[in-house]
């Protein structure tokens, strides 16, 4: 009875990302119907299935922390691909896009994902475990990258409102790379230990033994299989992006909702396998997710786009506004008290979870 339910698992996830790209090249660029965009939104929900069991194929065969990098990294890519075809083509409206998109992934990642592994985690195994080391490095590198690229904007003088003079936002392009690069060579050479998996404080967790890695040629085939279904969700995302911005529009909220409707979209891969790890009781993959997810949207968007100002005419505005940098300002305070003894329980995931709560109610109502 389980081999059919595999070999079925294995069919469908290997189609679903080939409908999706096709889907895509079908569908871009063009002014969808209601029953298209229905469909559409099917194929990227499956998109979004096929690419987390594709991930997990992927992390079993290279292990942890790897996994979770080849995750974190390739949903990044693609989604800074979508940020800078949007800027090239939206003009002056398009001036805060990668703002508003990298601080909606830093919330996102740094309070939903977190939370919601913290509170999986607890209730379903008593207490959350994690390497308060690696953790800590992680959060310090996020906190250190986000104050850089999108607090000091607010606050320089070389050019009027919270934008970066072209020298500044050279150093931040250079220090987002530079900071991102320590933080992998950190993760996956000298300090590996520190992202592995844990049962008890200083007890790294053992493999499952009941669970063979695939063979090198299946892990390379779910490679590809996962680059193709993360293609189709940001693609498909942005497809149908004129349909939640015309609701949007309608329910009279303010536009940034809508970037932050396309990153819970884009974030869904990562949050789903965050939340299986934290069911596992693996809560320290979960954390590489959510921390390596919002440390590479930050560390490769900024570069992507202070490249693309070189021929982007319009403004770039990074600063954030007041209400925002006190929302980052109390995530990185309480995401400190969290990783700091190495454990969490339901209240520590509830916490992150309400300043989530808290950022999407002043993005609708601000």
């Amino acid at each position: 009875m389980i081999a059919p339910l595999r070999a079925l698992a294995t069919r469908w996830t290997t189609a679903v990302p080939v409908v999706a790209v096709l889907l895509l090249v079908l569908t871009w660029g063009r002014d969808l119907p209601g029953g298209l965009v229905a469909l559409v939104t099917l194929v990227l929900a499956a998109s979004v299935l096929a690419a987390v069991h594709h991930a997990e194929v992927v992390a079993h065969r290279v292990g942890e922390p790897f996994g979770s990098l080849v995750l974190a990294v390739a949903v990044t890519v693609i989604e800074v691909a979508l940020i800078v075809t949007l800027m090239i083509d939206g003009g002056d409206q398009s001036a805060t896009l990668a703002r508003d998109t990298v601080f909606a992934a830093v919330m996102i990642t740094v309070n939903g994902i977190l939370g919601i592994s913290l509170l999986v985690g607890s209730l379903r195994h008593g207490t959350a475990v994690f390497n308060s080391e690696g953790t800590g490095a992680a959060l310090a590198t996020v906190a250190t990258l986000a104050t850089l690229s999108l607090v000091l904007p607010t606050f320089t003088t070389s050019k009027p409102g919270p934008e970066f003079s072209t020298v500044q936002l050279t150093f931040a392009a250079v220090s987002s790379l530079v900071l991102y690069g320590l933080f992998v060579a950190t993760q996956t050479v000298r300090h590996r230990d520190y992202f592995l998996p844990v049962v008890r404080q200083g007890e790294t967790a053992k493999p499952e033994e009941h669970a063979p890695a695939p063979s090198t040629r299946t892990a390379m085939i779910s490679l590809g299989l996962l680059g193709l279904a993360l293609i189709g969700v940001v693609g498909l995302a942005k497809g149908v992006s004129p349909t939640i911005e015309s609701g949007v529009e309608a329910a009279g909220l303010g536009h940034s909702v809508v970037g932050v409707i396309i990153a819970l979209l884009v974030l869904l891969p990562e949050t789903i396998a965050a939340v299986r790890a934290a069911r596992r009781n693996q809560v320290q993959t979960s954390m590489n997710l959510a921390l390596g997810s919002a440390m590479a949207s930050i560390g490769l968007t900024i570069p992507a786009v202070a490249l693309a100002s070189l021929w982007l005419t319009g403004p770039l505005v990074l600063g954030l506004g007041n209400t925002h940098m006190v929302l980052l300002a109390l995530t990185m305070v309480v995401g400190a008290l969290t990783v700091v003894p190495g454990r969490a329980t339901p209240l520590q995931g509830g916490v992150h979870l309400v300043l989530l709560a808290a950022y999407l109610e002043l993005a609708i109502n601000p």
